[in-house]
Order: C-alpha cells, then structure tokens, then sequence
C-alpha cells in the first residue's frame, strides 16, 4: 500500500502582515472560507490563527475565533488545531484562551524560547495599509518567542491532561527535540508524537536540506518509533523542504502563514492553492494524501464528536 502523507495547512498565522498579500485571510468569513477549501483540497489537519477583522492584527480574544471555528466543522471534516503561539506580545494566558475555550483536538506548542526576527521583511517593504505594520515588524529586534519550560509544562496540563488535547510540537532548531524528550523521560507526553520542524525562521535553524536531515536524524534516536514528523519551510522554502520531507518519509505543512507565494514573484491566491500543489507532488510520488480520519487515527485524537464548538 502506498504511504498516506498527512496535509497540514495553516491558513493565516501571525508573522505576515495584511500589506504582504491582499490574499491573506483577515475577517472570521474569510479564514472560514479558506480554511475549509484548503480541506477540501486535501488538507487533513488545519492550523488556526485568529486576525482583528478592522485592521488584521494578530488576535487571540477567544470571541474572534468562535466566529470561524463552527463554520469550519460544521462544512468540514478536517482536524481542527489551534495555536498556542499566538502573536508577538501575546501573553501565555492569552496565547492560550482560544484553545482552553474551544479544548479542540490539537493545538500547536513551540518548544522553546527563541529569537524571532520579522524585521529583514522591512528592507523590501516601504509601503503598508496599516499603521500597526511597519512597527510590528521592526520590534522583532528586540523580541523573544518566551517558550520556558513552565510555559510548556502549564499547556500540557491544562489543554493535555485536563482537556484532552493533542499537540503538534513546533521545534524550530536540534535543541527544541531535547526539550521534547526531556517532557516525554517525566511522563508528560506521551506517543505518538507530531513533531512540526519548522526551517528557516531568522533565530531557529536555517533551511537547508543537511539541517533537515540532522533533525530527523536526532528525532529518530530520541523517539525511536514513536513519533511522526512533519516539515514546514519558511517563504520560498516552503515547497522545496515539503518535497525533501516527503522523500524522506514524513508529512507535510503548507500554508499563508509560512508563504505567500505559489511560485517565484507569484502570490499564491489562496490557501487551497498551495494545498493542490503539495498535493500534486504527493500524488506523483506514488504516495497518497491522508484524510482526516486517518490523522486522527495515526495521531490518536479524540474525534470532532468530542468538539463542542
């Protein structure tokens, strides 16, 4: 039987900003719409970031999600996961009130504290729609991703353990998998694992095909069989990493959050659009793309009857 790939799309995220794309999903109508036609597409697992609906800012009021999060599982079956990053100067307690509100069947949880630098963006950029914009960018100067280990050890808790919740584990460079590991040896995670490495970001490693494999290659000797691994390349990276992970046995993250772009200078129209082309590449592997009951079954979710939203 052919190998079934797991599609994640994350349809806005936090890191772009409206001015990037006129294609970027703002309003809760919008990030409905295209999160259901990237499952659709073929998109077994959707990641959720919410935006303020007037200016596009990054939100984590609880309120703005519950505007797209029943859509979204009332006309899909796909596996609902919502980030417990959030947005820069989001607060723990804020990065969390979504999913704590929601106990969905996944939700994202970054393994570590990191730099985060958005700022390069600014040496291309001069015009922007907003005033927020420009700021944002250039306070990643100066800002730390704050992941510390009680951070990380409270989300377990309250979403894991008192929720329910499963977590696809972002790890951003090698030691990020030590962190994890250091979780899993105190019994507080527990198999299997869906381990997100995310390549490319100015502060975590760099998106080489070589540093790709050395991750995979540390997972394997910390996780053994126990954990399936997941890859997600920053801006123009983006398709070439998701082909390399493919080849190397894993599942694939595409998305507006991590890439504008369908191709070189060429602004991808949609979410779905991305999906249909990781797609594609998948289906001329020989492999196939998984459906969310089968993602939920590898990744042992609770099920969308268990969602209340």
């Amino acid at each position: 039987m052919p190998r079934k790939v797991i599609i994640t799309c994350a349809v806005t995220g936090s890191v772009h900003t409206p001015s990037m794309s006129p294609n970027l999903p703002v309003t809760p109508e919008q990030i409905a719409e295209q999160a259901i036609a990237a499952a659709e597409a073929g998109a077994a697992i959707l990641h959720l970031h919410a935006r303020d609906p007037a200016d596009g800012r990054p939100s984590p009021d609880p309120e703005v999600f519950h505007r797209f999060l029943p859509r979204i599982k009332q006309t899909s079956d796909a596996v609902v996961n919502i980030t417990t990053g959030g947005g820069q100067n989001m607060s723990v307690e804020e990065r969390m009130a979504a999913a704590l509100s929601a106990a969905p069947e996944m939700c994202s949880l970054n393994m570590g504290s990191m730099n985060f630098g958005l700022f390069p963006i600014l040496e291309r950029m001069q015009d922007f729609q907003y005033d927020w914009e420009k700021p944002f960018l250039e306070s990643t100067r100066d800002f730390i991703f704050k992941n510390t280990f009680q951070d990380i050890e409270t989300a377990l808790f309250r979403l894991g353990e008192e929720r329910g919740v499963r977590f696809e584990f972002e790890c951003y460079d090698v030691g990020h998998l030590y962190n994890l590991k250091h979780f899993v040896d105190r019994g507080l995670v527990k198999p299997p694992f869906f381990i997100q490495f995310v390549l490319g970001i100015l502060g975590g490693i760099g998106p080489d095909p070589e540093n790709l494999t050395h991750m995979k290659r540390i997972a394997d000797k910390l996780f053994g069989a126990d954990y399936e691994f997941s890859v997600l390349g920053a801006g123009r990276h983006q398709m070439p990493l998701a082909s390399t992970a493919l080849a190397l046995g894993g599942n694939v993250r595409v998305g507006l959050e991590d890439n504008l772009t369908i191709a070189p200078r060429e602004l991808a129209v949609d979410n779905a659009q991305q999906v249909r082309k990781i797609r594609r590449i998948v289906e001329e592997l020989s492999l196939e793309v998984a459906t969310p009951a089968e993602a939920r079954a590898r990744l042992d979710l609770k099920g969308g009857d268990q969602v209340a939203f």
